[in-house]
């Protein structure tokens, strides 16, 4: 699974103010509403950075994918646009799970081959999880459904559960990192109440098509 999505802003969305180097910057991924006169589409999924100091003052739409908090650094000359405005599914669930016991190369990519796109897209947070140390409720229907359709790819295996129960242990296969994510029931209830948000960012399967009728032999 891939998204289309710009990279970090240079400036922030709430005060305007350009983002100098290791500002910490929280980066929301959204669905916006229709804003009459302003040339946005309803449903349009947006991403919003901003100062950490300024989130107080956000406004977020009626509906957030997903929350995370980066150092922003200045984007290389040599990066490739091309490579920069890919996300995989991988890296957001990398990015929002909360990593078990990693040493500080692992958790920011450097020693995994995933450091280079993901710091450009302003994916490496700056601390061991994407919100200070705690899987945010508003990222936990998100991740839950990434970790699903990794488990599906091979791409992570399950490894018991933590303690208290509350959380699933995965294995990230290419790195043998360990992440957590909140235990859910991902049942009909759970895939209706996100399916539409979803769709819009990820794209909604095409129904496959019904078999041709398969004609009636000669008596």
């Amino acid at each position: 699974m891939e998204l289309n999505l710009h990279p970090i802003a240079t400036k922030c969305f709430v005060s305007g103010r350009a983002f100098a180097e290791n500002d910490r910057v929280v980066s929301y991924l959204v669905r916006e509403a229709p804003v009459p006169g302003a040339g946005l589409v309803g449903g349009e999924v947006a991403r919003r950075d901003l100062l950490e100091a300024e989130d107080g003052r956000f406004m977020p739409p009626a509906f957030v994918y997903c929350r995370w908090v980066v150092a922003f650094k200045q984007r290389k000359a040599e990066e490739n646009p091309a490579l920069t405005l890919k996300l995989t599914a991988e890296n957001l669930f990398i990015t929002l799970a909360l990593p078990v016991n990693a040493p500080e190369d692992a958790v920011l990519g450097t020693n995994t081959g995933f450091g280079a796109p993901r710091q450009a897209l302003g994916l490496e947070p700056v601390e061991t999880a994407a919100n200070n140390g705690a899987v945010s409720t508003i990222n936990t229907p998100l991740l839950q459904f990434l970790a699903l359709m990794l488990e599906r790819k091979k791409l992570i295996k399950p490894r018991g559960v933590t303690e208290d129960g509350l959380r699933q242990i995965y294995e990230h296969m290419p790195t043998h990192q360990l992440y957590e994510v909140p235990v859910g029931d991902l049942n009909a209830e759970f895939f209706q109440k996100i399916q539409e948000h979803l769709g819009v960012l990820v794209g909604t399967p095409k129904p496959k098509a019904d078999p041709a009728p398969v004609p009636a032999a000669a008596p």
